[in-house]
């Protein structure tokens, strides 16, 4: 396959799927968007002529019946991913969804040997995999555990206040159409989630997954969660035991005009210090700073070039399925966030607190 352009279908001409995917895979010389399945008539059309695709269609499942199509890319509301995702597999078509990969550990588990079955490739969009500036601070931290030349690693805090993921991203479509599914899609947390958690459950893994993946990322590892507090919807702490040392989570809400991520890795003789920045800031990667202490302090800045973590991942997923590279995002891994995310709720919800969850 790797001789000729991937053809691939885009389910969703959202905001979200025209900014951070469609704009990016209809500039890849390798690859084609031949069709486009969209529920809203009026926006189908005009995205269908700004991108010069051929074959547009109201549903996910009359573009599946498209011949031509081998690989998709599906940015729909939460709820519906799983289940179109999983049409997708079904079909054989390649496949790329928008993070979570599905609502619950079980519906993700079904999603991966589904692609087994159907021998398709199935990758999930943790797009800060693919920042350059992340994947230079992997090899630094790599080298740093490896020589041990700032001694020992002794404490990691992550952190994700929010803030303004959008960075005033513009120039896709509009219109005042509204989206009438026929259905509420697939439920949006486990079983065992009390209902009136469900939302909770549904934000924190949407959001917060992200967090998760790039420590698991920059450690290769799977953490295991050793206490949690979430009672507090704008501020929520859990503690994970992860490689040698604990790891802080931090997460919560604010209305910063900037977006504040961040992973700081303490070691006896210094610190490795990741800030993201916001998903929709295009050509911005990662700004890292390695302090490194003794008797002549010096702090090193590695450079990226004007890179951006998503058209990276549209450019990976293009070689991925034209089998000239392997995925850093595959469906198989990203059910090890949700199987953590879904532990560290079991641990909130059996501690049973006495203050009401609160927004």
């Amino acid at each position: 396959m790797s001789s000729q352009k991937l053809k691939i279908g885009m389910i969703g001409a959202g905001y979200m799927g025209q900014v951070a995917h469609l704009m990016n895979y209809v500039e890849i010389k390798d690859c084609e968007v031949v069709a486009l399945a969209e529920m809203r008539p009026s926006l189908r059309e005009k995205v269908a002529l700004r991108y010069q695709i051929p074959r547009t269609y109201e549903t996910h499942q009359q573009l599946l019946d498209d011949p031509e199509v081998q690989a998709v890319i599906v940015v729909t509301p939460r709820p519906y991913t799983y289940s179109v995702a999983l049409d997708c597999l079904l079909a054989g078509k390649h496949v790329l969804t928008e993070k979570p990969m599905a609502c619950t550990l079980e519906q993700g588990e079904k999603l991966v040997a589904t692609a087994k079955a159907k021998n398709v490739k199935y990758v999930v969009g943790y797009m800060k995999r693919y920042d350059e500036g992340i994947q230079k601070a992997k090899q630094m931290f790599n080298d740093i555990m490896v020589t041990k030349k700032l001694g020992d690693l002794i404490f990691v805090r992550a952190t994700c206040f929010m803030g303004d993921s959008f960075a005033n991203a513009g120039g896709h479509i509009t219109t005042d159409e509204q989206v009438s599914y026929p259905d509420g899609g697939s439920e949006i947390a486990p079983a065992w989630i009390p209902k009136e958690y469900e939302l909770h459950f549904s934000g924190y893994l949407n959001t917060y997954s992200h967090n998760t993946n790039l420590l698991r990322y920059l450690f290769d590892q799977n953490p295991e969660p050793q206490y949690v507090n979430f009672t507090w919807l704008k501020g929520r702490l859990a503690a994970l035991n992860l490689g040698p040392c604990v790891v802080s989570l931090e997460t919560g809400r604010s209305n910063y005009h900037y977006w504040h991520e961040e992973v700081e890795l303490f070691f006896e003789g210094g610190n490795l210090l990741i800030k993201t920045p916001p998903p929709l800031l295009r050509n911005v990667a990662a700004n890292v700073e390695l302090y490194i202490a003794g008797e002549q302090p010096n702090i090193v800045k590695p450079q990226s070039n004007w890179t951006w973590a998503f058209k990276r991942q549209a450019e990976a997923f293009v070689d991925y399925v034209l089998e000239r590279s392997e995925t850093l995002t595959s469906g198989e891994d990203a059910l090890e966030d949700l199987r953590l995310i879904e532990k560290m709720w079991r641990m909130q919800i059996e501690k049973k607190p006495t203050v009401e969850f609160a927004l």
